[in-house]
């Protein structure tokens, strides 16, 4: 059977912790009700060692298998942050709090890796010592980046880390991964425009800082279709255009927000310097001037091909007659678990939500159906990667 026994009997249960979740969302470091349940309910599982305030809110827990011969460290990580997003979902669980929401499933992330505690609390059919990581902001925050930064690895000894995140329009049950880059890296930039103001009927005497971020805008657009050689992926958007007030009047500045992805260091480290070149040589052909923040994020989320190809397999077991789908396209979002696995060898895995609303949508949710297959997944990572020896 797919999904654990175990697991199964328990599943109802496991649902009421992701709805009550999904109704009270928090953002970025404030998850502070997520963790303090997360923290009670490890306590209350039996879990050998429990530390709060890593990365200010995050929670780890440790379970020791029947034996440590092996001396084997094995850690899982989930996240427990939403989003500012207002939920349109007509659910009776839906978001108590206007302006936040579960919308990319954090809340069944948690909730996975609790189900997973409470099992290999009961069972420890392992050698070794299984890491539960809960992290806070890994929407924008780095908080698995802080993690990283402030020891946890070596704190706890952890010899590889594994990952999972939901997938809409993959089906329950199922499972998608590949080797190497699996998420792109993602930076973004805020690029002011100085130009000279003045009547709208006199554009003679001015420097139209629109018309420059209309050209800039435009030319941003050819770097990855002329510089990215075509079979490497790359991704330059402009999501943010301000300038002016009013209709007759040529305003001073002009500032554009843009984001950029790529799934390698070197195609990452191209655009940021075409960025700036192409910037730098559009402005100066206007007349105008300008000023840019570039702030380079969360890099490219890179699998392992030892620990990708273990967890494959015990995908499968528990995906049964559906084939894991092992050569998945990789994705141009991010993901801070990306930090981790600079860190330590380990992979990270997509299990399927089904027919829902994609993720980041105001009317997304987790599926419920695909808890005990996540749950499974993790307790048997554990099992599998850190075996007990046949006497």
């Amino acid at each position: 059977m797919p999904v654990i026994n175990r697991v199964a009997e328990f599943a109802a249960e496991i649902t009421a912790w992701r709805h009550d979740f999904h109704e009270n969302p928090e953002l970025l470091f404030d998850v502070h009700r997520t963790a303090g349940i997360v923290a009670e309910k490890l306590k209350e599982f039996g879990c050998d060692d429990i530390v709060t305030g890593v990365a200010k809110t995050g929670v780890i827990g440790v379970i020791q298998g029947k034996s440590n011969n092996s001396g084997r460290v094995i850690a899982l990580r989930a996240d427990m942050d939403a989003l500012p997003i207002n939920e349109i979902g007509d659910i009776p669980y839906r978001s108590k709090t206007p302006g936040k929401m579960h919308a990319c499933g954090h809340d069944g992330h948690t909730t996975t890796l609790l189900g997973a505690a409470k099992y290999l609390t009961e069972t420890r059919n392992f050698d070794g010592t299984a890491v539960l990581v809960f992290q806070p902001a890994e929407e924008g925050g780095a908080g698995g980046g802080i993690m990283v930064e402030e020891g946890v690895m070596e704190r706890f000894g952890i010899q590889e880390i594994y990952g999972m995140h939901n997938w809409p329009g993959l089906p329950v049950g199922q499972f998608a991964i590949r080797t190497g880059p699996i998420m792109a890296s993602a930076d973004h930039f805020t690029l002011k425009i100085e130009g000279k103001g003045g009547h709208g009927a006199a554009p003679s005497h001015c420097i139209d800082p629109v018309v420059v971020g209309a050209h800039l805008v435009t030319a941003l657009q050819t770097i990855v279709s002329r510089n990215v050689d075509p079979l490497e992926s790359g991704v330059i958007t402009i999501g943010c255009f301000k300038s002016g007030d009013t209709f007759n009047v040529i305003p001073q500045t002009a500032t554009l927000l843009g984001t950029v992805r790529a799934l390698n260091a070197e195609v990452r480290d191209l655009l940021h310097r075409r960025i700036m070149t192409v910037t730098e040589n559009v402005t100066s052909m206007f007349g105008a001037t300008f000023e840019i923040e570039y702030h380079k994020g969360y890099p490219v989320t890179i699998n392992h091909p030892e620990q990708t190809a273990f967890i494959t397999e015990v995908a499968q077991e528990i995906s049964g007659a559906v084939p894991v789908e092992t050569d998945t396209k990789p994705q141009m979002g991010a993901e801070d678990f990306s930090y981790m696995l600079e860190r330590r060898p380990g992979a990270y895995i997509f299990s399927g939500n089904g027919d829902s609303a994609s993720l980041h949508h105001p009317a997304y949710n987790f599926n419920d159906e695909a808890l005990p297959y996540a749950v499974s997944l993790w307790a048997r990572v554990i099992e599998r990667r850190m075996p007990i020896a046949e006497s």
